[in-house]
């Protein structure tokens, strides 16, 4: 997060309100607890004793002019608000300057994709894969991949995507057996259904899920759309069925949302694939906003680890 220091124990910072919702405290008075975000990180905050009303009226996706003290909570960084307003024109800061981006543009990583399924040799996969990426195509190049994990930023599932199918591109080159069209197929489709998953908001980020995504989940949807297509455009049942196992399977385990394990490789190797880069994602995250020879926060969806860094280099993931 990008604070100013301003004397006396605090900061001042200008962020987008990601979440915010009234609790309960213990004693009974009611405190706001929020999620702040710029394009460096996001920071949990709170507003104790505080009584809502139309003059103080906060919400999400708002972007808000703070002041603050920082402090611990449970190891990680904590900021208790003292002052906080929207902007006004005279801050002379813009939605788009805080709002988290994907290092490239999405109708980049969008081509660069067609690009590559435009010059598969099996037609089945290619007419299928093209045909939902073109029926999605409005919306895969600007969503999130994620609601509050890996890739929740604008244009973050098109970069979760593009670098799982680079990925895949490596794989084959050192295992050429693996079924290059296939696993890069399914790599492409894994999480295609997300656009049907989340409800955006006008920053362009997940606010929670549509009635699909609650019921139906990305995983099966995406099957379902597979098969649907699959079916629309007489592609041999076989590669749909492999495809549609690869995208209810890529998440590994029940625990963490498949429906079943991946049960042929090329369906292991994109359920790693998917795990390697969101963990990758994590991590960097958390390393860019973390001095040389300090640890992160501690990183609750890795086990609540912290993460050493080690050195200065760039953080950047390296696409084009």
């Amino acid at each position: 997060m990008n604070f100013t220091d301003v004397g006396n124990g605090q900061v001042d910072l200008f962020a987008v309100i990601k979440q915010c919702e009234v609790k309960a405290a213990k004693n009974g008075s009611s405190y706001l607890d929020l999620v702040l975000s710029d394009k460096d990180g996001e920071i949990f905050a709170k507003i104790w004793s505080y009584t809502p009303n139309p003059t103080n009226n906060l919400e999400a996706d708002m972007l808000v002019k703070v002041r603050g003290k920082l402090q611990k909570y449970r190891d990680n960084d904590q900021l208790i608000i003292d002052m906080i307003r929207p902007v006004t024109p005279e801050d002379g800061v813009s939605l788009d300057d805080y709002v988290k981006s994907a290092d490239y543009k999405g109708e980049d990583m969008f081509n660069s994709i067609v690009g590559i399924v435009s010059d598969f040799k099996d037609e089945d996969l290619k007419n299928l894969v093209l045909y939902l990426l073109n029926e999605h195509r409005e919306k895969l190049v600007c969503f999130p991949a994620a609601f509050k994990l890996h890739h929740a930023i604008r244009g973050g599932l098109m970069m979760h995507t593009l670098s799982i199918v680079k990925l895949c591109e490596g794989v084959c080159n050192v295992y050429p057996f693996v079924n290059r069209e296939l696993l890069i197929s399914g790599a492409v489709l894994h999480d295609i259904a997300k656009t049907v998953e989340f409800e955006i908001s006008g920053t362009g980020l997940a606010s929670g899920y549509t009635k699909e995504g609650n019921l139906i989940g990305h995983l099966v949807k995406g099957a379902m759309m597979i098969s649907e297509t699959a079916e629309k455009l007489g592609t041999d049942k076989e590669k749909s069925l492999l495809l549609q196992h690869m995208v209810i399977s890529h998440h590994g385990e029940p625990e963490f949302g498949a429906a079943v394990r991946p049960l042929f490789l090329e369906a292991v190797l994109l359920s790693q694939l998917d795990m390697m880069d969101a963990n990758v994602y994590e991590i960097m995250d958390a390393l860019s906003s973390t001095k040389t020879g300090e640890f992160t926060n501690r990183l609750w969806a890795l086990n609540d680890r912290k993460f050493y860094k080690a050195n200065d280099e760039k953080i950047k993931v390296n696409l084009f």
